[in-house]
């Protein structure tokens, strides 16, 4: 069995009803939901929430919500893999047997099927146990600077300071869209961050990570632009 799980609790505090605000023009889990459908990789897509309102929005949008997640796992200190094995467990004590698992996050509206789909090949053909969403950094991290606390300018990596940019290696971050994973890795605590994992690489102009209100109004003119050019 393979499941998607979009986890999308209730108790957002920077920007409050986070997974169901309106995100141009409809609520912004209905992307990860149907970008799951349209996969069509799926025997389940779940929407793993402690939130009544959460669970009726989604289940209006096509996804199936077969419980509500606890409160124990509901809380600002729960990481992800918890709530993905809380899910898979679920399904396994049903009856059912999950092969695989897709983490798909509730505020990804840039995500495209065919990545997922590109993603769950690059797991089925080879030994890895993720394959998650990447994209590069914008500018070389080995030239990062920090603000001390008297307020003067440190270089983290003093040696690369005066390097040229195309001299130095890119580097890469998580896309915050989905990942892929074996069952057994997801319930087991594997690593993802490491040689386990396999990269499936996302053009920037495809990530916007969401935390803040100017974090959203930026995702949406950035949304905007893109369906400009369709």
């Amino acid at each position: 069995m393979k499941i998607a799980i979009i986890p999308a609790r209730g108790g957002s505090k920077r920007i409050p009803r986070k997974n169901i605000k309106d995100f141009c023009g409809k609520p912004i889990i209905a992307y990860s939901i149907e970008a799951a459908k349209q996969s069509q990789l799926f025997d389940h897509i779940i929407v793993s929430t402690d939130d009544p309102e959460i669970a009726q929005v989604a289940v209006g949008l096509g996804a199936d919500v077969p419980f509500l997640r606890p409160m124990e796992l509901s809380d600002d200190y729960t990481g992800t893999n918890a709530v993905i094995k809380h899910a898979i467990q679920w399904f396994n004590n049903q009856g059912g047997v999950v092969q695989y698992a897709c983490c798909i996050y509730a505020t990804a509206p840039f995500i495209n099927s065919d990545y997922l789909c590109s993603a769950f090949e690059a797991l089925l053909t080879s030994n890895a146990s993720f394959v998650f969403s990447v994209t590069s950094f914008p500018f070389p991290i080995q030239r990062a600077i920090r603000i001390n606390k008297v307020g003067r300018v440190e270089a983290f990596y003093p040696e690369y300071i005066s390097s040229r940019s195309q001299d130095l290696e890119e580097a890469y971050h998580d896309a915050g869209q989905f990942s892929w994973g074996r069952a057994e890795a997801f319930l087991n605590d594997t690593v993802p961050f490491s040689q386990a994992s396999i990269p499936i690489v996302l053009p920037r102009y495809l990530v916007q990570d969401i935390d803040t209100l100017e974090d959203w109004t930026r995702a949406e003119l950035m949304h905007k632009a893109w369906h400009l050019g369709e």
